[in-house]
């Protein structure tokens, strides 16, 4: 018989409940689905606090920490999860935890975090030379730690291969990310089959790459904002099968193209063709989500042309190709092109 892999999750005070429920509940999962298919529970979950006790979450409510961390060795766990918080300030300043997180580090077979707890890992030096994500509003902080690789633009960094990142010590980001990350872990213990059945158990996508990144709509700014930029920026989404180029948004913006580009960068941070690839790419996304043409429609009629080059700007920000986006995000048609 397997043994049972121990799954702990840290807790502390003004804890994010999803960062920690998410992750638990697809191991919780997997186990309903062994026993479906007449096999035993894989999993013991355990949640550890400063005390054993309540803890409050930042949503207000409490939960129920069976032990305090400092009483449990880590050798006795599979797997130590970090979550994010409200208050990340306190947990990074503990030394007496961090002490335990280096000495768990080489004692556990895991050690992940989900959301903002990469800067407890960070403050206790565990993630010193190894690649790490975190919520995008939470990249500056985590990158003020010196020797990480911070990859701010991915989902999680966790890689049974340790190729393109890390199987014992790794990071994700924001809240549902952990999710993918528990998914991953439970596909490498217990194979595809069953991390997709869980999947399915609980209305989720099997499974977002830990390279994919943190998809989020580009919205227009406010005006007020850009100034100079707000009718040319309004005027782009509605011409993006059409010439966009940088001297065509110079004469629709009746400015020069140099003047133009040093606009798009002071008040938009990238230039002009970076930020058309923006809202081209966004605009494919969202046609592939609403499974409202082909793959090759799509690139039409965002301006990308030909599918080959929506496929190569789609890897390049998003690390998926469109086809695997439609039918991880969208509903499915008979034409994908």
């Amino acid at each position: 018989m397997e043994p049972i892999r121990q799954i702990a999750c840290l807790c502390f005070a003004e804890v994010m409940s999803l960062d920690v429920t998410g992750p638990l509940q697809v191991f919780a999962s997997a186990n309903v689905e062994r026993q479906r298919q007449g096999l035993p529970a894989c999993y013991a979950l355990h949640l550890l606090g400063p005390e054993a006790g309540p803890v409050k979450t930042s949503a207000g409510f409490a939960l129920m920490a069976e032990r305090a961390w400092r009483d449990v060795d880590p050798a006795s766990l599979d797997t130590l999860l970090i979550p994010g918080g409200m208050d990340m300030a306190t947990p990074c300043a503990d030394s007496t935890l961090l002490d335990w997180l280096r000495d768990a580090e080489p004692r556990v077979r895991r050690l992940g975090s989900i959301c903002c707890g990469a800067l407890i890992l960070a403050a206790a030096g565990l993630l010193e030379g190894r690649q790490a994500t975190t919520h995008w509003s939470d990249v500056e902080a985590l990158s003020r730690y010196q020797g990480i690789d911070v990859q701010g633009d991915r989902l999680h960094t966790y890689d049974p291969a340790n190729v393109d990142g890390d199987a014992h010590v790794f990071t994700s980001a924001g809240v549902t990310a952990g999710i993918d990350l528990a998914l991953a872990l439970v596909e490498a213990d217990l194979g595809r089959p069953l991390a997709l059945a869980v999947a399915r158990r609980l209305v989720l996508f099997l499974r977002r790459p830990g390279g994919q990144a943190q998809f989020s709509a580009l919205l227009t700014p406010e005006p007020s904002r850009t100034p100079r930029l707000a009718a040319l920026l309004e005027w782009i989404p509605a011409h993006l099968g059409g010439d966009l180029s940088l001297d065509a948004l110079a004469d629709q913006a009746k400015m020069a193209p140099r003047s133009l580009s040093r606009a798009f960068v002071q008040e938009l941070g990238v230039g002009p063709g970076k930020y058309v690839e923006q809202v081209r790419l966004e605009a494919a996304r969202t046609l592939l989500q609403d499974a409202q043409a082909s793959i090759a429609t799509v690139a039409r009629l965002t301006g990308f042309g030909h599918p080959e080059n929506l496929r190569r700007t789609f890897h390049k920000h998003l690390s998926v190709s469109p086809q695997e986006y439609a039918e991880r995000f969208g509903r499915p048609t008979t034409d994908r092109g």
